[in-house]
């Protein structure tokens, strides 16, 4: 992935030299037993693994804990944030053209870095968790560690393995901008716990074909994909399959529990949006078969 030299965004918050404090989830203390079940969870990619901790302690994600954060340094050095930051960039200039197309404003979500724990509008964000968007301010949260757990851990090396996860990301923003996440947080609440798992695993795979969508489109625009750049998403997307993760952990797989989505699946969804370029090929919600 030819990135050096792109255009990083304004948008990146770098808040790794500040304090992270806070010690939990919504002001509770979570063991490390806890984290690692909610990493199985909704490890790779969640748009929100605070909930799953949530319910892993008996109830929501409480209130968010006021700390304060240090100040933030806007255009990081590092070759990893400044990866991160010219990724996010990408998705500002493809969606944003894609939204103007239809006449309408994109706005962008803003990424942070942090190291740790960091305070959120959802809850304390925490490293362990992975990746996750937070719809309560409109931001992505990422701990550069992960990208370490991908490569040697879950198998998932390479640049454009590391791009899919912020294209990922950014896809649960643009199904909060279009309300897609908030019509499903009120259905949740209304079904039993196995369709709520259903539901999720129709927003995560949709959430990959919309990161499809960007990558089709972003080689458009720039033709900076190299030979190899999108298997590296695609192996990306089955190592992290619900199937996949329940094996690793335990051995065995339980369908009715997945909340992401099968390995299989992710990769299905991500093509078939790599495929179409249109977002309008992402529907998963009324798709009959994933």
């Amino acid at each position: 992935m030819k990135w050096e030299g792109q255009r990083e965004s304004e948008n990146v918050e770098d808040v790794r030299g500040s304090s992270g404090g806070g010690g939990g989830i919504g002001g509770r203390h979570i063991g490390i037993g806890g984290i690692v079940v909610a990493l199985l969870a909704s490890w790779a990619f969640g748009i929100n693994p605070l909930t799953v901790l949530g319910l892993l302690d008996g109830g929501g994600t409480g209130a968010p804990v006021q700390q304060a954060p240090g100040p933030a340094q806007s255009h990081p050095k590092d070759p990893s944030a400044r990866f991160v930051s010219v990724v996010l960039a990408d998705t500002e200039d493809v969606w944003g053209a894609y939204f103007q197309r239809s006449g309408q404003k994109y706005p962008a979500p803003h990424l942070v870095i942090f190291r740790g724990q960091y305070p959120t509008a959802c809850g304390t964000g925490e490293a362990a968790m992975g990746p996750f968007y937070c719809p309560g301010d409109r931001k992505v949260y990422i701990d550069l560690g992960f990208y370490d757990t991908l490569r040697e851990r879950l198998g998932a090396p390479g640049d454009f393995a590391q791009a899919y996860v912020i294209a990922h990301e950014v896809g649960h923003h643009l199904q909060n901008l279009m309300g897609t996440t908030e019509k499903l947080d009120q259905a949740r609440g209304r079904v039993s716990q196995r369709e709520a798992n259903a539901m999720s695993v129709k927003l995560e795979l949709q959430a990959d074909c919309y990161a499809g969508v960007w990558s089709n489109l972003s080689q458009r625009s720039k033709g900076w994909l190299e030979q190899g750049d999108v298997e590296e998403a695609l192996n990306a997307a089955a190592q992290i399959g619900d199937d996949t993760l329940q094996k690793r952990a335990r051995g065995s797989v339980v369908p009715e529990s997945f909340t992401h989505g099968s390995s299989a699946q992710r990769v299905r969804w991500f093509k078939r949006g790599a495929e179409a370029g249109d977002l309008k090929a992402c529907d998963t919600f009324a798709s009959a078969s994933l």
